[in-house]
């Protein structure tokens, strides 16, 4: 995305400044205090700006939330050959993008989250750079359907499901997020990292 325009005005800044610092006499006139304005003020705040939505780009990829040691069981339990595994059946049939596969299912998740959330997103880097990640890993509120629905809802799978529709009440129970989709007895085979490890593993195609 914005990677190339971010080198090119942090290398623009580099120039300027160095420019003022060795030709300090360039300031005394108003062309060179315009220069030096942009050079130390403009140009710093262009490249951190895009720099940052570079960034927050990239944290959308799965490869980038997989650069944690720490979510390495969770990456390759997206390729357990196993349609009980949810993450796994969605990953690995497209129906969620691969390149975006966590970002898809965790919308509220650290950064792209509220406030809360990016405090914990902060503690997250704590936890990685600084100190031991504490196993098993826990999300910090039951997930919320909302996170299934913003693909799910309108599809006739879902609307019309068997289970879904035997009563009325659970359709609304879902809809309003007072009857979790990870449930006991619905789709409670999450990543299931514990169990992973004795399981069969899809191998795509080259």
């Amino acid at each position: 995305m914005p990677v190339v325009p971010a080198v090119a005005v942090l290398a623009i800044t580099i120039v300027v400044a160095c420019l003022v610092v060795l030709r300090p006499g360039l300031t005394v006139v108003r062309g060179g205090k315009i220069l030096a304005f942009l050079g130390l003020f403009i140009f710093p705040a262009m490249a951190a700006m895009l720099g940052f939505e570079s960034h927050l780009e990239r944290s959308k990829e799965t490869s980038f939330c997989l650069t944690c040691h720490i979510m390495g069981p969770y990456g390759r339990s997206l390729y357990v050959d196993d349609p009980s595994f949810i993450p796994a059946a969605h990953f690995q049939n497209a129906r969620v993008p691969r390149d975006q596969a966590c970002y898809t299912c965790h919308t509220d998740y650290s950064i792209y989250g509220g406030f809360k959330s990016k405090v914990r997103g902060l503690h997250h880097i704590y936890a990685q750079y600084l100190t031991t990640p504490k196993q098993p890993i826990k999300l910090y509120s039951a997930y919320n359907n909302r996170e299934c629905l913003h693909c799910h809802l309108g599809a006739r799978s879902f609307e019309q499901g068997a289970v879904h529709t035997a009563d009325p009440q659970t359709m609304q129970d879902i809809k309003n997020n007072k009857l979790s989709c990870t449930s006991s007895g619905c789709h409670a085979n999450v990543h299931n990292v514990a169990q992973a490890g004795g399981v069969k593993y899809w191998k795509p195609e080259p």
